[in-house]
């Protein structure tokens, strides 16, 4: 993992890129390195996973061509062995298959990358930018006043060089010869009914998972000790006991006695982890909301919230000498667990839904658990948004994924793994509600952001949003203020507009805690408030 910055046109100022590309040194604190050509600088800040002596980037391919790449490649030893063991690979890294894929195949291999990328590759003139499925790696660009083409990692290096800045669409590439390309085109993405049965659901997620343990270097896991965190830890904490290893599990919670770090607690005690809770005051996440904001490159509101919890948590990650951990991001998208999809009017409404909250996850959850992560100089891998388990998963049948009024959210997930012989959850966690992570962590810690908005953001202020703010109005004082901090870290003209807010559907209030849900249960806050009180 790291971050890159690529620019592409003539007269390229190579001290000025690479001065851009180290405000990524966050995302690759290990090494930096850069190769200039005729036509472009490629620039990279590395964070050493995989292939720790030899995976220095920009890599080479065979002749003058060069690629540089954030993310990783799971099927990497296959492709090599299938399609190129007559080539001498200069490094073991799993980067370099893409630059021989690209020597080989032209334009048209993306598909067959099965792992999380962004990556530009340079041939001469010519240049090839691509981004994952999911959009699981971000990648932005902007074109400069000498009409050269910028690629970034993160934004925040564009700024002071490009008049225009857009996000990179996921599941797409780019040449200067075709402009954008989507590649990324699956029947449930394009709108096939979905008819699959679950069958194959537990041992899909298993199978991600155990790719995802491909690293050179300590590895870890995030567990909220909600289902989906709680999975995955399960899954990975089982094969690393056949290698004879023990697993290193992380939580985050307000106090001692939060729900999350409770929970999690008994997950940790059942699999066998070796387990690390991580205690924040709401001063302490209060002191490092800028930061985070300008880590994070966003003002939405649910984004922000749960960001820094986990930003705190990374940097406590760290400095145990873990860089990878898993974490259980997007199966509330896949299998609809926000409280407000019980209120949807139809399964297939539902489906829909799901759908269209797994194609905006790069606006949402991915962008929260890249940069809150990777902010800190960790890297997240998510296995439920694996290609092959999104193809298992997102082509259900809804009628196994919709909710009943009076039922659990993701009844068909927890039926996976409901194993009374070889339990992998404790029955309390297998059959948790969803509780959203900005609220697990301690209702207290959203109370005293709503708080310090009503302190900060005068009445004055706040009634003339409209006029200060026409673009993703802000809708309460919090937003204000995350927007107010905002527009001071990031004033070009296209930041505000790349940024999307999350809004639960089908439900009156539109704050996207999950308390503003009507079927939130009543209890779980008034345990809450009890035990983090501070």
């Amino acid at each position: 993992m790291c971050g890159i910055l690529a620019v592409i046109g003539k007269e390229i100022d190579e001290k000025v890129a690479f001065s851009a590309s180290k405000k990524l040194s966050h995302r690759g604190p290990d090494e930096s390195d850069m190769v200039v050509t005729e036509h472009a600088v490629l620039c990279h800040q590395r964070l050493s996973i995989n292939d720790l002596k030899t995976g220095k980037q920009p890599i080479q391919g065979t002749r003058e061509t060069y690629v540089v790449h954030n993310g990783e490649i799971y099927n990497h030893k296959a492709l090599h062995e299938e399609q190129f063991s007559d080539v001498e690979f200069r490094t073991t890294s799993d980067s370099e298959v893409i630059i021989h894929l690209y020597e080989e195949k032209g334009y048209e291999f993306l598909n067959e990358l099965d792992g999380v990328f962004a990556f530009v590759v340079v041939d001469g003139s010519k240049v090839l930018a691509g981004r994952d499925p999911l959009g699981v790696k971000p990648l932005f660009y902007g074109f400069d006043k000498e009409e050269r083409i910028w690629f970034s990692s993160e934004y925040k290096s564009l700024i002071d060089h490009c008049e225009q800045i857009e996000e990179f669409p996921p599941g797409h590439y780019f040449t200067l010869e075709t402009g954008f390309v989507k590649y990324f085109e699956p029947g449930w993405y394009e709108g096939k009914k979905p008819t699959r049965g679950p069958e194959e659901l537990r041992e899909a997620l298993v199978k991600a998972c155990k790719k995802r343990l491909m690293s050179d270097v300590p590895l870890g896991v995030l567990l909220s000790g909600g289902l989906d965190s709680s999975l995955v830890a399960s899954i990975v904490a089982r094969e690393m006991k056949k290698e004879g290893k023990t697993l290193k599990s992380f939580s985050v919670g307000i106090s001692k006695d939060s729900s999350d770090l409770s929970k999690a607690r008994a997950v940790a005690d059942m699999i066998g982890t070796e387990h690390h809770e991580v205690v924040y005051t709401p001063e302490e996440g209060i002191e490092v909301l800028k930061e985070m904001i300008q880590k994070l490159e966003s003002y939405d509101v649910t984004t922000i919230r749960a960001s820094t919890p986990m930003y705190i948590m990374s940097k406590y990650i760290r400095s145990q000498g873990v860089k990878v951990v898993l974490s259980g991001e997007g199966a509330d998208e896949i299998f609809g667990g926000y409280l407000y999809f019980k209120n949807a009017p139809t399964p297939q409404d539902f489906h829909e839904e799901c759908v269209r909250r797994v194609k905006r996850l790069n606006t949402a959850d991915l962008l929260r658990a890249d940069r809150s992560t990777m902010g800190a100089g960790v890297e997240a891998r998510v296995p439920f948004l694996d290609k092959e388990f999104l193809e298992v998963s997102m082509e259900l049948d809804p009628k196994y994924k919709v909710t009943p009024r009076d039922g659990m959210e993701k009844m068909v997930l927890r039926k996976a793994f409901d194993d009374l012989f070889d339990p992998y959850l404790p029955p309390e966690v297998l059959w948790r509600q969803k509780e959203q992570f900005s609220d697990g962590v301690g209702y207290s810690w959203v109370d005293s952001l709503k708080e310090l908005a009503e302190s900060t953001i005068t009445d004055e202020e706040f009634e003339a949003r409209e006029m200060r703010y026409p673009y993703n109005t802000p809708s309460s004082k919090e937003a204000y203020m995350y927007r107010k901090m905002y527009e001071e870290l990031f004033p070009h003209p296209s930041a505000s507009l790349m940024v999307k807010k999350w809004i639960p559907r089908w439900q009156d209030d539109k704050d996207p805690s999950g308390r503003a849900s009507t079927h939130h249960v009543a209890t779980y806050y008034e345990e809450d408030e009890e035990s983090v009180a501070v």
